[in-house]
């Protein structure tokens, strides 16, 4: 379903500039939630580097528009994205929803409940990152589109093997409870794709 849409978004400009710049909404969404989650102190090497490359990615996502049309999508507003309020809603829900599963299962508060949270969102959001960033890079090749996200892809591969390491330290059983985060996240990112299937062309 996911390759089918982006097909239909690739073919055309203006749903095309507003698909790189809903991306680069949520990777800056996703930068701003890495902020967010620091301790005042303990801030490590891993943290500040995984938000520096989210707000790259988001910057350079929103640069790729230009190869379209220069003139589209300057803001972030809502008539600048494609399906806006899932699109919002998606980073947030997903936050808030693994923030009671890991208070509810490590009776964890403050800021362990931030870092714990980060640990496992970030995780949740890269394995799905790992999967839609080719999907998207193979309909750009399929189109000769001069937008490009390979660089992304690359990033994103080492970012998913950080956040295992850093979970391994954090729980030895970080498997089973990454898997319900998951679950919580599929729900989540299928929901974003119906709606924006919703926005399509073909769906009229």
């Amino acid at each position: 379903m996911l390759a089918s849409n982006l097909k239909s978004i690739v073919s055309d400009n203006v749903l095309h500039a507003k698909w790189l710049n809903t991306l680069s909404y949520m990777e800056n969404a996703g930068a701003k939630k890495i902020s967010a989650s620091e301790h005042k102190e303990n801030v490590n090497l891993i943290i500040l580097k995984h938000a520096a490359e989210e707000h790259r990615h988001a910057y350079y996502l929103k640069k790729q528009i230009s190869k379209i049309n220069e003139t589209l999508c300057k803001t972030y507003t809502n008539a600048e994205l494609l399906s806006p309020n899932h699109t919002k809603y998606y980073l947030h829900a997903l936050d808030i929803a693994v923030c009671r599963y890991l208070k509810a299962v490590f009776n964890l508060s403050g800021y362990d409940l931030k870092f714990a949270a980060y640990l496992f969102v970030t995780y949740a959001i890269e394995v799905r990152a790992d999967e839609l960033y080719p999907i998207y890079q193979a309909v750009l090749d399929e189109a000769k589109s001069k937008v490009n996200v390979k660089s992304i892809i690359l990033e994103e591969e080492g970012h998913l093997e950080e956040m295992m390491n850093q979970l391994v330290s954090f729980s030895d059983d970080w498997e089973n409870h990454a898997a319900e985060v998951i679950k919580i996240e599929k729900a989540l990112f299928e929901s974003w794709v119906a709606a924006l299937a919703a926005e399509l062309p073909i769906s009229a």
